[in-house]
Order: C-alpha cells, then sequence, then structure tokens
C-alpha cells in the first residue's frame, strides 16, 4: 500500500525517473538491505537520468543533425593525423567549457562532418543546445525569415543554442548580405557559445571568401580567436572505407565524411 501511495506521487510530481524505477529499486534495496539513504540516492539517480536523457532527445531533435554519428564509430586505424589522446578530448568537449571555437579541416572525404555531428551529439547528451548548418542552408534559412517577417525570431533562436556547426564553411565565395548575416551571429555569440567550423580551406585562405576585407577581418578574427583547430589527414576517409566494403557495396555514410 505504502509503495503505491509512493508511486501515485512521484507520478503526480512528474517524478518520472522515480516513477518508473520505484518498484525495481524498492526490490534491490530488500535484497542488499540498503537503508533509507542509500535508496533515496538511487531513486534519485533514476530521476536525474531520465531527465538528463529525455533533455538529450529534445536538444538531439531541434539539432537538425544529419545523421546518428558517434564518436565511437571514428575508425582510428586510419592515420587521421591525431591521436586517441585528443580524441578522448574532444570527447570531453573541453573547447566548449573554454568558451573556444573548434575548426576541423581537411580534404573532401576526410570525415570533418562526421566528426563534427558526433562531437555536436556528444554536446548534447551532455545537455547543452546545439544547432547544426551546412553553411549554404544557414543562409538559405536567413532568406526565408527575412521574406517572412521572421528574422528576428531566427537570430534569437541562433543565440539560444550554445553551440553552433557550421558545415562545409568556405565552398564558394560569399556576399555582402551573406558576410553581415555571419558577422552579426558570430559577434553575437563571442565570449558567450562556441562554434564548431568543418572546411576544406585552411584559415589562411579564409580572408580571401568575402568581398569587404574589413568585413573579412572580422570574421575570420572571431572565429579563430580564441580557437582550436584540428587538421584531419590521412586522405579520403571514404574511398577508403568504401574499398573496404565487400561485394562492391555502396557507403551509406557518404553524407556525413565531408
Amino acid at each position: 500500500m505504502m509503495n503505491d501511495q509512493l508511486k501515485q506521487l512521484s507520478h503526480g510530481l512528474r517524478l518520472f525517473g522515480v516513477h518508473g524505477g520505484f518498484e525495481k529499486r524498492a526490490q534491490q534495496a530488500g535484497a542488499e538491505s540498503l537503508n533509507h539513504l542509500e535508496f533515496l540516492r538511487l531513486i534519485l539517480e533514476d530521476e536525474f537520468n531520465q531527465r538528463k536523457n529525455a533533455a538529450a532527445k529534445r536538444l538531439l531533435a531541434k539539432a537538425k543533425f544529419r545523421t546518428a554519428a558517434d564518436l565511437e564509430d571514428w575508425d582510428q586505424t586510419f592515420d587521421r593525423g591525431f591521436t586517441k589522446t585528443k580524441l578522448r578530448e574532444l570527447a570531453a568537449i573541453g573547447f566548449y567549457q573554454s568558451q573556444e571555437n573548434l575548426l576541423l579541416l581537411g580534404k573532401t572525404g576526410a570525415g570533418k562532418t562526421h566528426l563534427a555531428i558526433a562531437i555536436g551529439r556528444r554536446l548534447c547528451t551532455e545537455n547543452i543546445a546545439t544547432l547544426f548548418f551546412p553553411v549554404n542552408f544557414l543562409f538559405e534559412e536567413v532568406m526565408a525569415a527575412k521574406s517572412a517577417g521572421k528574422y528576428l525570431t531566427f537570430v534569437k533562436k541562433l543565440s539560444q543554442a550554445q553551440v553552433i556547426i557550421l558545415d562545409d564553411f568556405g565552398l564558394r565565395n560569399y556576399t555582402h548580405d551573406e558576410a553581415n548575416v555571419l558577422v552579426d551571429i558570430l559577434e553575437d555569440r563571442h565570449r558567450k557559445g562556441s562554434v564548431v567550423v568543418t572546411s576544406q580551406v585552411d584559415t589562411n585562405g579564409w580572408l580571401k571568401l568575402f568581398e569587404d576585407p574589413v568585413i573579412a577581418e572580422a570574421i575570420v578574427s572571431r572565429l579563430e580567436h580564441p580557437s582550436q583547430k584540428l587538421i584531419i589527414n590521412g586522405g579520403n576517409y571514404r574511398e577508403k572505407l568504401q574499398n573496404q566494403l565487400p561485394g562492391g557495396k555502396k557507403l551509406e555514410l557518404n553524407k556525413t565524411l565531408n
């Protein structure tokens, strides 16, 4: 009877982690002769984990990642130009904690997008709001928001994200209006949130992507300072994986290995 009352109370208080695991924890407490404080710790851990998982699901849905890339999937059998220690550092999201940007550079197929998404998903699981945008798609969304009179709403959405991932930066030169959009976004985020950038173009070539040298300097400066830069080597990761597949099967993760 007492257990039923406690389950009803936990549900009424929206303590769904406590409610869902109560019977299991009560049985565990009896079998292991746990005291009240130990039992309380267990059910509170269940509640904490339930809320954390629910928040992560919401953030993952909002982030709009292309795929479910994971850092555990990162293949270290290829020479990528950085060590397992560096991969562990990325998994620990130290760049975000230090309020730095993360610049992932490398040739087509090196795995930049795959790695960026994997890092973004890790951020979401740590309850860090993250948004993913291919850069060209970002500009399309900005234009659509302006046409609909919702530009300020869109900017607010961006400002609420703690990390923004800009994928495929530098595939083409940018117009004056597009450059101003980037300035607005980066100015708002400077020292408040992090930006993850993937690019085939080394940072030395970024200034040439913009018409106005003053705006170009402002954009590049805000991306580079402060930042961590990771150059991903090892040739075309996509082709290497393709060659390893039996029977000439096609690689289904092509979209993520940019």
